[in-house]
């Protein structure tokens, strides 16, 4: 139940942002520019990053919504719970395995990510465009976490959160809510 009497028993994200769209139509027009604009990093890779963020801090919320999205966009199906329960015995590519870990400290131990962090994602031979994109996907995951818990709602059920992840890959950030899109 949300910790506002003024939304419905399942509300979600959509609530928040259809209330306030002055504050979140750049929100939503920022999250398809970092999770569906050009990167190194496929739609499906930035999904399993932000599902991963999420998982291993404890948002069940965004991880269950973000892991389906993942798995719409072509992920193998079980990687993200795999990656969440031990990245380094986890069937992803070996390349991607810095991100994952620069991405782990993020969502976990933010203060703790040293430049050693990055020059290993740069190692695997990724480009600096990627570092910022594995960072800002790692601060939107917490950033929808705080959003999420803040207002107190309740994960989707795994069904809910299949349906919204093949309207998210369909619809994008933007036009998933037609209330927010500019000029509306």
């Amino acid at each position: 139940m949300p910790h506002l009497d003024s939304l419905p028993e399942h509300a979600g994200p959509p609530a928040i942002f259809t209330r306030y769209p002055q504050q979140y139509a750049p929100w939503s027009e920022q999250s398809q520019a970092l999770m569906r604009g050009p990167s190194e990093l496929t739609e499906g890779d930035r999904e399993l990053l932000l599902a991963f963020a999420a998982g291993v801090s404890d948002c069940e919320f965004v991880y269950r919504a973000h892991r389906a999205v993942a798995y719409a966009w072509g992920i193998e199906p079980g990687l993200v719970e795999k990656l969440v329960a031990d990245p380094a015995h986890a069937a992803a590519d070996a390349r991607l395995q810095p991100i994952l870990a620069l991405v782990r400290k993020l969502a976990v131990a933010p203060a703790t990510v040293e430049r050693a962090d990055v020059d290993a994602v740069l190692a695997a031979g990724w480009s600096e465009d990627t570092v910022h994109d594995a960072i800002a996907v790692a601060a939107r995951a917490a950033f929808m976490q705080r959003l999420v818990q803040g207002f107190g709602f309740i994960p989707f059920t795994p069904e809910v959160a299949d349906e919204r992840a093949r309207k998210r890959i369909e619809h994008g950030y933007v036009d998933l809510y037609p209330d927010l899109r500019r000029g509306s």
